[in-house]
């Protein structure tokens, strides 16, 4: 199945269908509340650039730029973030430098963007627009040679432009376009004793190309062209000085080219002369100073020594896995750099000088956990000891996408930056806590929970002090209920179990965020052959109930050996509650569809249906339980296929086994329908099917006139939305009239097309949802708009009698079948909404009796909570009575954006992708998570906490508003008693009767 075009905004909502309860205009929480129920955690990604700030004065911190288009400064004393932009994904950002020691400069956008930002707060301070033309690598060199870098200037290539551009405030000083067809600038070469650059290109493959220019006019002082008998490696060109090295395209050979005057001559060296046993794919690493270069391949590392360009010399050779730092300058005349090689549980650090490759200046061993994998990236950094020595420390990016600073022996900080590139989220329960509790526990608890009480009423009651308000607001923070490792009565205490881009699996406690364990999958690392395996699917595999004190739950992850569809795939359990990894399966089928079914076996394992690339369907777990269970259930399983390129859907059934296969858990498909859409007017956008494990708390949904309105509640129903080819890119690509969107309800079984919608005008990106929403671009109002489309089942409109019901005549019970034309009826409604929309859910609660809200994440990259009465299809401009009383709104043209709906408050969460909604014990309360290159986590309740006493209850409060009128009755009781002595005696009295008389 191809995937989806990446302009395209892909939103998956799930199906909806549920009754609206209570009606809450908005749900805010006070300042002093953000924080009790809630989270939030910053990461910045993968590391793959990093640059010190070197100045002896201010904070000591160092700039990255990360794979998840991030650029951050970090404090090297404790690694946490002073500022950091998340820039757009179709602004990549290329490269970064540091410029007179108070600028960040980043190129982006292949060359054509340049811009400085301030280092100390992260300001940008001015941005300048490049024409270059295409390129394979943009360059950016910031010069740094005093003759020169007084002009304060930074060189930018790309394909065959170059300019210089002050970095003071981004004026173009010169640009020069050179004039050789073809040409891809690789090199930027600066001599220290004068203001002349080299640029070093290729032209084709095997035309070498040097260009002398003047770093202050641009002016070409001499251009050198050299053809080489073989095509070169162009990724990998390393120059130093006067001499050139470059891999030949099959990467068996290496190029010593040296620089002469008016020419250029070279040698050919083969690497398999110089390191014995190569295997793999070989590549220079960027690390080139006094004539040392490295050279990786599969299984080692060597450092070799250049002997002019008469050949090389193999120096030292380390066994892989290890990594090589760039060269780092310490004087005039020397540089060092760094080797971090694994041995066993730790890794050695160790520190050269290019001057004297033999000599070790530093020679570290490091405890590290091994659950971060191998070392991919280090960037080494010196500082000045007591006794003037020099000293070093080293930043390393770990296997893991984990970020780590090493130094003295020790690792000072690290950083869990994976968990900026999450691909899959499941949830896991507690385990139950177990019976026993000291009385000692019992007292400490009692007296912490009285004088917790007592500050809450002086806080209540405003006779608290700013020292016991602060005391408050700790004991809130710190409470030790939510964070401990055991299931709580109301569902809030969870395992949130994360599947990220690395293959490392992390489950975070949905109490503080904290990592509770984390496990880097074997079967998910990279081969030594090079070979991505890609992480796809994260699921619950084993849920056990009634044996719950005795067998944990596990889950199940899902991936594939490599990075192509067709690679195999690869299974892995581990246990939910330690993280361990109870088996591991490599597929001999690969991983195109994944398909959790809703039955289980009599281990409660959950059966997963996976789909190949030959359109094999295979069974797992391989038990002849789960056989046993799925052939029960296989007639009425019915699957479907989109092919975003051949446009066209198809249906499909199971068969009962494979065409010349023996495994008898492998199941053929047969086509059973199939729509072809016309590509000269409709390109396929996405495809979406209502959620399997929904929670529908009603079938019937009762109307103002008291009528019954059944809904549609298939869950073969796939919602299918196209567009025109010339809106299939960004939007303001097409004229309105070239514009549309059609959306598409289809029943999976037959192919039956239940429900079509045609939106003029419109442009993706779109959302799907039953209720069905979907988001898309209004080109003739030159807004966003959000349309709702409802769907009911009419072929039970004879069950409203409740006569029928009582005695028993009612089809509420009759089979339905899919091969039966259902009688529907439609109503659909669009609305304009304010934002470009990134991500969309619906709120999940036990029963599904809690009214729904949507969970739109907006291009601010905040959560808002909108009540879906707000996107009901039965809106009227003038509602009856008896419609005001159900809750239907009045209709306005736009769905209102209310601040205090925002349920990340006044956070955003950058680079947002997902939004997750899962239902906990409380049907009135559901969890909300929500990830993108940050985390947020937070407790919602769309229609109040209508069934608990929330955390800000008043318990003494309580009491002694008990307390208080129980003594009332009592002094009540006591004065009623005396009154009525007193009236008792005072009737008696003789002589008040005349008694003596």
């Amino acid at each position: 199945m191809a995937p989806p075009p990446r302009h395209l905004l892909i939103l998956i909502l799930g199906f909806l269908a549920a009754a609206s309860l209570a009606f809450t205009l908005a749900a805010a929480v006070y300042e002093d509340q953000v924080g009790l129920a809630d989270w939030h955690q910053k990461y910045i990604g993968k590391v793959k650039q990093a640059v010190y700030h070197s100045q002896k004065s201010g904070r000591r911190r160092v700039v990255v730029l990360t794979e998840e288009n991030v650029i951050a400064s970090l404090d090297l004393r404790s690694g946490d973030i002073f500022w950091r932009h998340v820039i757009e994904k179709n602004d990549p950002v290329d490269e970064l430098s540091l410029s007179l020691g108070k600028y960040v400069v980043t190129l982006s956008s292949g060359g054509s963007i340049l811009r400085a930002w301030n280092l100390p707060d992260g300001q940008m301070i001015w941005e300048t627009n490049l024409q270059v033309s295409k390129s394979s690598k943009p360059l950016l060199h910031v010069l740094s040679n005093n003759k020169v870098a007084k002009d304060n200037l930074v060189f930018v290539s790309a394909g065959r432009w170059i300019y210089a551009v002050s970095s003071i405030d981004g004026v173009i000083s010169w640009g020069k376009e050179l004039s050789l067809d073809g040409l891809d600038i690789k090199q930027i070469i600066q001599l220290p004793e004068n203001d002349i650059v080299y640029a070093v290109g290729l032209a084709g493959s095997s035309k070498l190309n040097l260009y002398q220019l003047n770093a202050k006019t641009g002016e070409i002082v001499k251009h050198i062209q050299e053809s080489f008998p073989s095509a070169l490696y162009s990724e990998t060109i390393l120059g130093s000085h006067n001499v050139l090295v470059a891999l030949d395209e099959t990467r068996s050979d290496l190029f010593l080219i040296e620089l002469k005057g008016e020419s250029i001559s070279y040698n050919k060296v083969h690497v398999s002369d110089l390191v014995q046993g190569l295997s793999g794919t070989v590549k220079l690493l960027p690390l080139m100073s006094n004539g040392v270069i490295a050279l990786q391949a599969s299984s080692t590392v060597s450092l070799l020594k250049l002997k002019g360009i008469d050949g090389l010399e193999v120096i030292q050779s380390f066994e892989q896995p290890a990594a090589v730092s760039d060269a780092l300058t310490i004087t005039e005349k020397d540089e060092a750099f760094a080797i971090l090689q694994h041995t066993g549980s730790e890794i050695e650090f160790v520190v050269k000088f290019t001057s004297d490759v033999t000599n070790e200046v530093i020679r570290e061993k490091i405890n590290i956990d091994q659950h971060r994998g191998n070392i991919q990236k280090v960037f080494l950094n010196n500082y000045i000891r007591t006794d003037k020595s020099h000293g070093f420390r080293a930043l390393v990016v770990m296997e893991d996408h984990s970020l780590l600073l090493v130094q003295q022996g020790e690792v000072v900080w690290s950083r869990e930056d994976g968990l900026a590139s999450i691909v899959d989220v499941t949830t896991s329960e507690l385990p139950v806590e177990k019976d026993g509790v000291s009385v000692a526990n019992v007292e400490h608890n009692l007296f912490e929970w009285l004088k917790g009480h007592m500050l809450k009423l002086k806080g209540t009651l405003m006779l608290a002090s700013a020292d016991e308000l602060a005391a408050i607001q700790a004991m809130r923070l710190k409470s030790s209920e939510k964070n401990k490792m055991t299931r709580d009565h109301n569902g809030f205490r969870k395992l949130l179990i994360v599947l990220t881009k690395a293959g490392k699996v992390i489950a975070l406690h949905t109490g503080d965020g904290r990592i509770v364990w984390s496990n880097l999958l074997q079967s998910l690392r990279a081969s030594k052959s090079g070979e991505m395996p890609s992480a796809l699917r994260i699921c619950q595999w084993q849920v056990p109930h009634h044996r719950v004190m005795h067998e944990n739950p596990s889950i199940l992850i899902i991936g594939r050996s490599g990075a192509d569809s067709a690679a195999p795939g690869v299974l892995s359990v581990l246990d939910s509650y330690s993280g361990e990894e109870l088996n591991s399966l490599r597929l001999d089928h690969s991983v195109v569809q994944i398909i959790p079914l809703t039955v289980k076996d009599s281990s409660e394992h959950r059966l997963q249906l996976i789909v190949d690339s030959h359109s094999r369907a295979h069974l797992y777990p391989r038990s002849p339980d789960a056989m046993n269970v799925f052939l029960h259930e296989m007639p009425n399983t019915y699957l479907y296929t989109v092919d975003i390129e051949a446009n066209v859907i198809r249906g499909h059934s199971l068969q009962k086994s494979c065409d010349n296969s023996d495994d008898e858990y492998c199941f053929s498909t047969k086509e059973l329908w199939s729509i072809v859409f016309p590509s000269d007017t409709e390109r396929i956008a996405l495809s979406e099917t209502r959620k399997m494990n929904e929670v529908v708390h009603a079938q019937a949904k009762i109307i103002a006139d008291q009528d019954v309105m059944y809904k549609y509640l298939s869950k073969n129903l796939v919602f299918v939305a196209t567009v025109s080819p010339k809106a299939a890119g960004e939007i303001g690509s097409a004229a309105p009239e070239e514009a549309w969107l059609v959306a598409y309800l289809i029943d999976a079984v037959t192919g039956r097309i239940l429900h079509r919608v045609t939106h003029h005008g419109a442009q993706g990106p779109v959302v799907s949802e039953n209720w069905v929403v979907y988001h898309y671009f209004n080109l003739r109002a030159h807004r966003f708009e959000m349309a709702v489309i409802e769907i009911y089942d009419q072929s039970r409109a004879d069950n409203k009698d409740v006569m029928k019901l009582i005695l028993g005549k009612h089809n509420l019970s009759a089979p339905i079948t899919s091969y039966t034309r259902p009688e529907i009826m439609v109503k659909s409604q669009s609305y304009f909404f304010t934002f470009s929309v990134k991500a969309i859910a619906a709120t999940q609660t036990a029963k599904g009796i809690t009214s729904k809200q949507l969970l739109i994440g907006t291009i601010g990259d905040q959560v808002l909570a909108l009540d879906k009465r707000f996107v009901d299809p039965r809106r009227s401009v003038n509602p009856t009575q008896q419609e005001k009383e159900e809750g239907i709104i009045p209709l306005t043209d736009a769905l209102p954006i209310i601040p205090t709906s925002y349920v990340t408050h006044s956070l955003q969460v950058e680079a947002l992708r997902g939004i997750v909604s899962i239902p906990s014990k409380l049907e009135s309360t559901t969890l909300v998570f929500t990830y993108g290159v940050d985390l947020f986590y937070t407790q919602l309740a769309p229609s109040r906490t209508y069934d608990s006493l929330t955390d800000e209850f008043s318990y003494a409060l309580l009491l002694i508003t008990i307390a208080a009128l129980v003594a009332a009755i009592v002094v009540t009781w006591i004065w009623s008693e005396k009154k009525e002595l007193r009236d008792k005696w005072r009737v008696g009295d003789p002589s008040s009767a005349g008694f003596l008389q």
